[in-house]
Parts: C-alpha cells; structure tokens; sequence
C-alpha cells in the first residue's frame, strides 16, 4: 500500500490486517513491480514515484491479512515436522481451523 499522506492506519480496519514494514526483499519486489507498471502504462506518477524512490519508497506499508499470516505461520510450523505440499497445507489448514484467535470465527 502506498501510504503517500501517512494516515492509512487511521483509515484502515486493524481488526482484520496489520501494518508492517516493508523488508528488503519487498522494496525491491514493490519497486520492480512499478518498473513493469511504467513499462506498460507509460504512467506519468510511476515514472514521478521512481524517480522519487529513495525518499518515497518508505512510504509503502505491507498490509497484512491476519488470518493469512497465521495460515503462513501454521505452514512454516508444520513444516517444520518434515510434512510438504498439500500434507503441510492440511495440517496447517486443521491447526488454523481450531485457533480461536481467527478473526472470522468461522
């Protein structure tokens, strides 16, 4: 999220995602993202974002669905125990399901 004015925190509903730091990784991935944008569209404020990059590039939030960064988590854990690719997706699904911090209760 490009988060320009810094207000999205206040405009957003931290019930259901949380706000994190973009990591290295990210940046990158984020600013190669705005490469291919401005390659396509020829967009004026790509190009104006790009070349702004240094002092704009901390203004991007990664907004992170709750529930899905604790499904990541759950894969990562099972994983851990040697499952893989759908074992691990399951077992991740089964520990998901009974963690009553989800927040769609479902």
């Amino acid at each position: 999220m490009f988060d320009e004015k810094g207000d999205f925190p206040i405009r957003c509903n931290k019930d259901m995602v949380s706000l994190e730091k973009l990591d290295d990784e990210d940046i990158e991935e984020v600013k190669d993202m705005i490469k291919r944008h401005v390659e396509y569209t020829h967009s004026d404020r790509g190009w104006d974002v790009l070349a702004r990059w240094g002092n704009l590039s901390e203004k991007f939030v990664k907004v992170m669905p709750k529930d899905y960064k604790r499904m990541l988590e759950a894969i990562q854990k099972v994983q851990k125990t040697g499952l893989s690719g759908d074992e691990a997706l399951m077992a991740a699904f089964e520990e998901n399901k009974r963690d009553l911090a989800r927040v769609s209760g479902n």
